[in-house]
């Protein structure tokens, strides 16, 4: 068990297999969940979502599917569980309508045990509209993109999400205060135990108190921490006329979460500096799928690459992804909404908000209370009404309630400086015509977040003069005086002003920019209130169609036409692997070993390109770029050493000064030459560190590596295959990029395929795809069977390449 994936003694039931069919047809196709419809339709350039969605239309879909209901279960409580439904939806059983939902974030259930027919088939069916678009800033997906289960319980049970651990700690021991929740449709008592395990058994146990509350004496405690991500099993148990009527089981960290200005944020009292990542919840080429095995891949490289937390942005995180960053270790600003009263996309719910918004919290911080990864809670992402009085009453009343119902973790409110700036003077890019909730008329089309982001683009640096303007303090502080910690979002240049002007004030760069993030680190280092930054964006994701894109040749503007699809300021790209981009600031944190060499794309030499502010660099980690031979060769090297000398084939090309007071980069020109390239790192005037890239030869072939030798055979198994074009020394060539197709046989099926080209023009569910700078990724999940699995890719330029896996 990972996680706190709950089993007790109560049935759960996972729906996976399902029939859907669009409404212009009689067909019904089977699927399985997580399933993305959206990824499945048509893109064109007059989709209604446009550059939002990746120029993916919207759609209308009916899922069905059937479940037997044992008569031993009859009189028993049977509810509906969806974690994630992205689209208007109208639930229904046996043709009863038993709900709807409206937010695609938020879990939800309904109880049907008064609707079924015991001993018999019963038909579940959900209509989904997602076809008004768009109803985000971002590619949002469509259907049943998260899980769906039935959960059989007793009448007498632990209610969902019903433990509450909360730590303390004395010393080198802790005490654990249980508090649990019991629903007893009966007249009789019940009796709550609690006991807590490790490897080597149990360390503490207590029974409930009336309150509901138990207190766990554990010494030698183990603390989780991303660095040490320990947990405890917690099995809870309930009694009723002597009998255990209900059991859960959950794996719990224990540590504890302090924050203020003068020691910054403390887990476990440990002072720790945030270097965090952004991310979207789609999953490239999978879509929007919420695959537990995906989420795991993601988390783990980001790890890998440096990053110890991640902001889910901007809604509240899945379980899946909650569950690798538990099991794996990796801290977690969840976030509740993208908006609040004033709307930012045609379609979006912000009208619906006030409605809403107490229930919103409810699921994320149920969800969220036994994590450990969960540190900080956002309430909200760039609230232009948080610079009126209205705004400001309403940051206060939603992070008292959410400190009501969660005391021990902070809360920030995630601010775009200069976007306050512009509300404050009643000059909102986003759509509607007021920034206060008493006149805000939300869902009135407008310029939007497109226009927002080409506002932000345009201005580019402006943006730090503005943030430093006394107008942009009275534009901002009033919020942030309601929260525990400010979040800036692109407002760097007001932290060394504000450490002085707030001395209390805790402060987190919610977003930073790639580009900024060196600088970012020496505040963040400088100053214990200044506890982390979140580069935008960690992770690639879909929609907002180019928007960190560096288009060569022809200016298209910020947003790019159809066919583009990625967002393109992406650290990992769409595929997971690394851009030349995040080595910037894995040298600042001091987490990459040498000099970082990044080439400008050679293909593209000479060629105007069209900038953008939330990209600082398109320069690729690469020296094999066959036919460019005798072309201008402009190059950039990251580095903390004080200087670096740069070799082409042993010649130097220039020694420069590099380090922290250069914001660790170098620049040289030089001109390409098949062979290799060297940065030498010098500290002293004695060399520190070497780097080497080199030139693929001529003997290229297709490889084909998997991260995985076996598959579970579940049926919901993941396996990401990478596919490369290289020679045999194992270096990728960027410029012999061919179709590649792929043909998998045994019991895998072929679900996502494609590359991380910004403008694809095939669908990913295509078998053939064209590599991008030489690489492409695959996925299969598995059918259910075991057995071998052959993966065959066959290129016309570099032949055909065989992998085996084994699913058992």
């Amino acid at each position: 068990m990972t996680g706190t994936d709950v089993q007790a003694d109560a049935d759960r039931v996972e729906l996976r297999d399902w029939t859907m069919r669009r409404p212009d047809s009689a067909e019904e196709a089977a699927v399985r969940l997580p399933h993305d419809a959206m990824i499945t339709e048509p893109r064109s350039s007059d989709a209604s979502g446009r550059s939002d969605t990746g120029w993916f239309p919207g759609g209308r879909y009916t899922y069905r599917t059937h479940w037997y209901a044992d008569p031993a279960h009859r009189g028993r409580d049977v509810q509906l569980r969806f974690e994630g439904i992205q689209g208007e939806s109208v639930v229904t059983v046996n043709g009863h309508r038993v709900g709807t939902v409206r937010s695609g974030y938020t879990e939800f259930g309904f109880r049907i045990d008064d609707v079924l027919n015991w001993d018999d088939e019963n038909e579940i069916a959900v209509d989904v509209d997602n076809s008004a678009q768009p109803a985000g800033r971002w590619y949002p997906g469509s259907g049943l993109y998260r899980s769906v289960s039935l959960r059989i319980r007793s009448r007498v049970r632990l209610e969902d999400d019903g433990v509450g651990v909360r730590t303390t700690l004395h010393g080198a021991d802790a005490v654990v205060e249980v508090r649990t929740a019991v629903v007893n449709d009966s007249d009789g008592p019940v009796r709550v135990r609690t006991v807590l395990h490790s490897e080597a058994g149990a360390v503490a146990q207590a029974v409930a108190g009336d309150d509901g509350i138990a207190q766990l004496h554990v010494r030698a405690v183990r603390l989780w921490s991303a660095e040490d991500p320990f947990r405890y099993e917690l099995v809870t148990t309930v009694e009723h006329g002597g009998a255990v009527v209900d059991t859960r089981r959950e794996l719990v960290g224990l540590r504890t979460v302090h924050v203020d200005a003068r020691h910054g944020l403390r887990i476990n009292k440990q002072q720790v500096n945030l270097r965090g990542a952004c991310i979207h919840h789609d999953n490239g080429i999978l879509g929007a799928a919420t695959h537990r095995a995906a989420e795991f891949r993601r988390i783990r490289i980001l790890k890998e690459n440096g990053f110890n937390a991640v902001r889910s942005a901007h809604h509240p995180m899945s379980r899946h992804l909650l569950d690798a960053c538990d099991e794996l270790g990796m801290y977690v600003m969840d976030e509740l909404a993208d908006y609040w009263i004033q709307s930012k996309s045609t379609h979006d719910f912000s009208h619906r908000f006030l409605d809403t918004w107490r229930e919103d919290a409810d699921r994320m911080i149920e969800k969220d209370r036994n994590r450990p990864s969960v540190v900080i809670y956002s309430i909200g992402n760039e609230i232009p009404e948080t610079a009126h009085p209205d705004g400001v009453a309403l940051t206060r009343e939603i992070t008292a309630y959410v400190k009501a119902a969660d005391p021990d973790r902070p809360v920030t409110v995630a601010l775009n400086i200069f976007l306050n700036v512009l509300s404050s003077m009643n000059r909102s890019p986003y759509a509607g015509t007021s920034d206060t909730p008493e006149g805000a008329q939300p869902n009135k089309p407008g310029p939007g977040s497109t226009e927002a982001n080409r506002l932000v683009n345009q201005i580019g640096r402006m943006m730090d003069v503005a943030s430093r303007l006394p107008i942009a303090d009275r534009a901002t502080r009033d919020a942030f005086a309601e929260v525990d910690i400010a979040g800036y979002n692109y407002g760097l240049a007001r932290y060394k002003h504000d450490v002085k002007a707030y001395p209390d004030r805790v402060i987190v760069g919610s977003e930073t920019l790639p580009g900024d993030i060196a600088r970012a680190w020496d505040l963040v280092t400088a100053y214990p209130s200044v506890i982390g930054d979140f580069i935008w964006v960690g992770w690639e994701y879909l929609g907002e169609s180019g928007v960190g894109v560096w288009a060569p040749g022809r200016r298209t503007g910020l947003v790019k036409p159809y066919p583009y699809l990625i967002a393109g300021p992406g650290v990992i790209d769409l595929t997971g692997q690394p851009d030349f981009s995040l080595r910037l600031g894995q040298v600042a944190w001091g987490t990459h070993p040498g000099p970082a060499i990044g080439v400008r794309p050679l293909d593209q030499a000479g060629q105007p390109v069209a900038r953008v502010a939330w990209r600082s660099t398109d320069a690729v980690e690469s020296w094999a770029w066959r036919g460019c031979v005798g072309r201008k060769a402009e190059i950039e090297v990251y580095s903390a050493d004080d200087e670096v000398e740069l070799f082409v084939n042993g010649r130097s090309a220039g020694r420069r000064r590099a380090g922290q007071r250069r914001r660790y980069t170098a620049r040289f020109t030089t001109t390409y030459a098949a062979g290799e390239l060297v940065a030498v790192g010098y500290r002293g005037g004695q060399e520190a560190s070497r780097t080497v890239l080199r030139s693929a030869g001529d003997d290229l072939a297709v490889r084909l590596t998997a991260d995985r030798a076996h598959l579970r055979a579940d049926g919901d198994d993941l396996a990401f295959v990478e596919v490369e074009i290289v020679d045999g020394a194992g270096t990728v060539e960027m410029l012999a990029d061919d179709d590649i197709e792929l043909r998998v046989e045994g019991p895998a099926e072929l679900v996502g395929y494609g590359s991380a080209r910004p403008d694809p023009t095939r669908p990913f569910a295509d078998p053939t795809q064209r590599a991008y700078r030489g690489r492409a990724l695959a996925v299969l999940r598995s059918t259910g069977q075991t057995g071998s699995v052959h993966v065959t890719a066959t290129s016309r330029l570099h032949g055909v390449s065989h992998l085996t896996l084994e699913a058992r």
